[in-house]
């Protein structure tokens, strides 16, 4: 099918090699275009297979994922890549240094560099590859699979985020449903809550290194990312916004000139605590739409806490996390903000909230960081 994302797997081993490869083939939509068994024959086959996104691993022979990327960025190869690596907690710098080199984003293999439960992680495999390999290709000009031809595989795949977001891509663009009816009015904005996904982690890059440095809203985020981490993940913003951002521990103030990042694994929620004053809570409670933590979960916290104080914001990502409770910072009086189609990678959560008329305003990557501090620094 000439509209196929392909992939070139990187690996060193033959048998990760193949299972990668049977999980890209049985999916609609994706073909393998090449593996290699490190980096430097990753760099030979290139320029032969042209491929739309390449799954890197870190831990390789003769050149690691590291050397590749930085032979990828002297060589001014713009290929998305996407790190899948056994490199857990201990390795999270190093995963960030990749991230920092030109990686788009990242999956831990479940169990060790040779993990034959890879499937556990397929669907966010699937997810990412989809997402970066279908942005490059349209960034060249090239089609990508029609929604309609998708067609998942097993009862699990037909709820995943995947399928989810071929079939609202299947159906035609609505117009935004009529908004809901608000409580009260807005007013000045005393905190701002981003909801992220899939191409969260470049996009969190333009929009915090861009972010006023005189911003006094207290900024915090939900970037779906596993347990391990964020905290390094944070660390790797914070040298680059003017604000200073941390990983969120359970009962950190919530002030101004601060971005605080969830907890892989834990649901960010905020507490008012008497007048003015509020704090970070963590939780082990259960998924929800698909996810810990959850953009539902904290947009929903902060339009309790926050009411018409708020501005929440919905960016890239697969699936429709964020998109109901968007709404309920709308309904409180809130602001609200959505990434518009061209700049996203992967145009689901924004799409499911802005048809649902809980987007006030779309907003393109390169303006976000404006209109939101234009935004919050309007007084009502």
């Amino acid at each position: 099918m000439a509209d196929e994302i392909s992939v070139l797997i990187v690996d060193d081993s033959a048998l990760m090699r193949n299972l990668i490869g049977h999980m890209i083939e049985d999916t609609p939509g994706l073909v393998v275009a090449e593996k290699a068994m490190n980096g430097r024959f990753a760099l030979q086959k290139i320029p032969r297979v042209n491929p739309d996104v390449i799954c890197l691993d870190l831990e390789m022979p003769e050149m690691n994922g590291i050397e590749f990327l930085k032979e990828r960025k002297k060589s001014g190869i713009e290929i998305p890549v996407v790190i899948l690596s056994s490199i857990a907690s201990r390795g999270a710098e190093i995963t960030m240094e990749a991230l920092s080199l030109g990686a788009s984003d990242f999956i831990q293999k479940p169990s060790g560099s040779v993990s034959e439960d890879i499937h556990v992680v397929k669907d966010t495999l699937i997810s990412k590859l989809l997402g970066y390999g279908g942005s490059y290709r349209r960034s060249q000009g090239k089609k990508v699979l029609t929604p309609s031809e998708y067609e998942p595989k097993t009862p699990a795949a037909k709820n995943s985020d995947v399928a989810v977001h071929f079939k609202l891509a299947a159906a035609a663009p609505a117009a935004p449903a009529q908004p809901p009816v608000r409580a009260r009015y807005p007013s000045t904005t005393e905190i701002i809550a981003i909801g992220i996904s899939t191409g969260g982690p470049d996009a969190l890059r333009v929009v915090f290194s861009n972010i006023d440095a005189d911003l006094k809203v207290p900024i915090v985020v939900v970037q779906h990312m596993p347990a391990g981490f964020t905290n390094e993940f944070a660390k790797s913003l914070d040298r680059i916004c003017p604000l200073d951002v941390k990983e969120a521990e359970d009962g950190d103030e919530i002030r101004p000139g601060r971005i605080l990042i969830a907890q892989g694994n834990k649901h960010l929620e905020v507490e008012k605590k008497g007048y003015g004053n509020a704090v970070a809570r963590l939780s082990d409670s259960p998924q929800v739409s698909g996810h810990r933590p959850s953009a539902d979960v904290l947009f929903a916290s902060v339009a309790m806490a926050f009411t018409n104080h708020a501005l929440g914001v919905i960016m890239t990502g697969m699936g429709r996390d964020g998109a109901q409770h968007l709404g309920t910072i709308y309904k409180e009086g809130g602001m609200t903000l959505g990434q518009d189609e061209a700049s996203a990678v992967v145009y689901g959560m924004p799409r499911v909230a802005y048809e649902l008329g809980h987007v006030m305003e779309q907003v393109s990557l390169n303006n976000m960081a404006r209109r939101i501090c234009d935004v919050a620094k309007t007084a009502r």
